[in-house]
């Protein structure tokens, strides 16, 4: 083998290499164009090429990543920034968090009420008129504590009473004798 039979198959493959390129190239102006997707596996699906021929040629790689960041021109297209994307991205992503946390704490407060409903319904909640029902547990325990006082100080005058007369029949007992 020479160099001279190899020279053709070198030639092939250069001819190759620069029709694929081209279709490349026309691939990343027609995403630009239109506004498509512009990705290293979207080009190479619209060129009809293998990622690793972009990966292996670093100045269609450079072509990919410089027109997937840039914005888009036309005149049917608004001029929207990859930055001003992705902090739309981010306050999308902060309200998303904040409407998740108000959905549960609404959660909650439905679920509370409704167990509190599930409870007055069967019954074995406490009644309504608890309030009442506790003034009046307040007010007999008083009087309770009342009556004690009143029982205690019977009591004592009844002890004494009781002291007086043993005191009186002790008196008139020795009087007589």
């Amino acid at each position: 083998m020479t160099s001279k039979n190899n020279l053709p198959m070198a030639e092939g493959r250069q001819r190759d290499s620069a029709r694929r390129r081209q279709r490349v190239e026309k691939a990343i102006s027609a995403a630009v164009k239109e506004g498509g997707e512009i990705t290293v596996s979207s080009i190479a699906r619209a060129a009809g090429v293998d990622r690793s021929f972009l990966y292996r040629h670093r100045d269609l790689l450079q072509l990919i990543h410089t027109a997937a960041t840039a914005p888009p021109s036309g005149e049917g297209h608004p001029q929207v920034s990859r930055a001003s994307l992705q902090a739309d991205l981010v306050n999308a992503l902060e309200r998303n968090a904040r409407l998740t946390a108000r959905v549960r704490q609404l959660e909650n407060r439905l679920s509370q009420q409704l167990g509190e409903q599930a409870w007055r319904d069967s019954g074995l909640g406490a009644s309504a008129d608890i309030d009442q029902l506790q003034r009046q547990v307040t007010a007999l325990g008083q009087h309770i504590v009342d009556l004690k006082g009143q029982l205690e100080d019977r009591t004592e005058e009844l002890q004494a009473a009781r002291a007086a007369n043993r005191e009186l029949t002790r008196s008139l007992n020795q009087i007589r004798h």
